[in-house]
């Protein structure tokens, strides 16, 4: 099934010495990479293992010999292949000689300190609906863009209240799409409670702790709560627990690319009033909380609130994924005086939109009042005109209010 970091990956490729694929385990980068690979290096392959993490420590460019571009996958277990690779790059010169890819940052985070001008990256998280055929793709980001919002939009969504509560739960993982079950996310929970995070940075972790904080960032899903508020959400099970140790492993989660928050955008206002800097809590796949909740599709359907929240953050997955196709970036906005963006999409052009994520109907109307009023006290003057305005929907059809409000289901959008 093609991906969009098919695209992503070519065009790196075109313009540096290597390409660095970052993102979860089981969200595709080595089949992605390997589209592209004339040659792989499995450093977690058990047959070659121990030889590959010797030979690492003594001759490292042994390892980086083949056709290029050459994968070398899962690299952070030897993280001197970095250095290597940035030294073979400056000999050889030209560009697309190395794929690395990896599913947890390095202890000494080798990628902030060299690389410059060697290499570039790039994220890949699990499958957007357009990749996995769930959206139509009949409305266009890019088009959006380009034409400022001044383009009508038409479209009709496949999907149904039912049918996306299934997808929540089934996630974005390859497998899972392919297999269509849920039970890769639960699978995947598992696996990081019990293993993965126990290895990320060397230090043990209790797995109740794990789990528990799990539990408290998806009750928290899409919002705002504090890092106090989860925390003490997790001291209800487990007094004992240190700052130091939430810290430690909240951080972990990051480095294995299981939470991704999403960052407060703060532009220039008409007004004074204070915007709100909080990160907004999300995870790669809205699957993860359903998994982690224990969630089917059936009992989400009794819970519509938490599951709007859901929405949102599965919303927010794919915006990820098409804005990086377009060379931008997702925030959000909140400020004192309560009105918000679920999702504002920055590109690097300077271009920006506006973005509320609203599962049912009932809630158009306000949103639309809001991003009409938000846009009003931007100050425009300094961060220009937004590209549209748009509210993200569960529902069926794609339109242009009359306001000028772009209504889309999230089953008809695409890069």
């Amino acid at each position: 099934m093609p991906r969009i970091g098919d695209r992503i990956l070519e065009k790196k490729l075109r313009s540096s010495g290597a390409v660095l694929i970052e993102g979860a385990k089981w969200c595709g980068k080595t089949s992605t990479a390997l589209r592209r690979a004339e040659s792989v290096l499995y450093m977690q392959d058990p047959d070659t293992m121990h030889n590959n993490l010797l030979t690492a420590d003594t001759k490292p460019s042994i390892l980086l010999q083949g056709p290029t571009p050459r994968l070398i996958d899962e690299w952070q277990m030897a993280p001197v292949l970095w250095d290597a690779a940035r030294f073979a790059i400056d000999q050889r010169g030209g560009f697309g000689h190395f794929i690395f890819t990896g599913s947890a940052v390095p202890t000494d985070d080798a990628t902030a300190h060299t690389g410059v001008g060697r290499f570039s990256r790039m994220t890949l998280r699990p499958m957007s609906l357009f990749e996995s055929g769930d959206s139509t793709g009949s409305v266009s980001l890019s088009e959006l863009f380009d034409n400022d919002g001044n383009k009508d939009v038409e479209g009709i969504s496949n999907l149904d209240i039912t049918n996306i509560a299934n997808i929540i739960c089934r996630g974005g993982w390859p497998t899972a799409v392919i297999a269509n079950d849920n039970e890769t996310a639960f699978n995947y929970v598992e696996m990081v409670i019990n293993t993965d995070l126990q290895r990320v940075d060397g230090a043990e972790k209790n797995p109740s702790r794990v789990r528990q904080m799990l539990r408290s960032l998806s009750r928290n899903i899409s919002t705002l709560a504090s890092m106090t508020t989860i925390k003490d959400d997790m001291a209800a099970n487990d007094e004992a627990i240190s700052q130091s140790t939430f810290y430690s492993y909240l951080n972990a989660l990051k480095r294995i690319f299981l939470v991704e928050d999403v960052p407060a955008w703060r532009p220039s206002l008409r007004s004074k009033s204070a915007i709100r800097a909080a990160v907004k809590h999300q995870f790669v796949d809205p699957s993860i909380a359903t998994a982690v909740m224990r969630l089917t599709p059936e009992s989400m359907l009794n819970d519509m609130e938490y599951f709007g929240f859901l929405f949102e953050s599965l919303a927010t997955r794919d915006l990820r994924i098409y804005s990086d196709a377009i060379d931008g970036e997702i925030y959000h906005y909140h400020d004192s005086s309560e009105l918000e963006a679920d999702a504002v999409i920055r590109l690097h052009n300077g271009k920006w939109a506006l973005v509320e994520v609203k599962l049912g109907s009932k809630q158009i109307e306000e949103a639309a009042t809001h991003l009409l009023a938000l846009k009003e006290k931007i100050d425009t003057d300094k961060v220009g005109e937004p590209s549209f305005l748009m509210i993200i929907t569960g529902g069926q059809y794609a339109l242009k209010r009359k306001d000028g409000v772009l209504q889309v289901p999230l089953g008809c959008l695409k890069e």
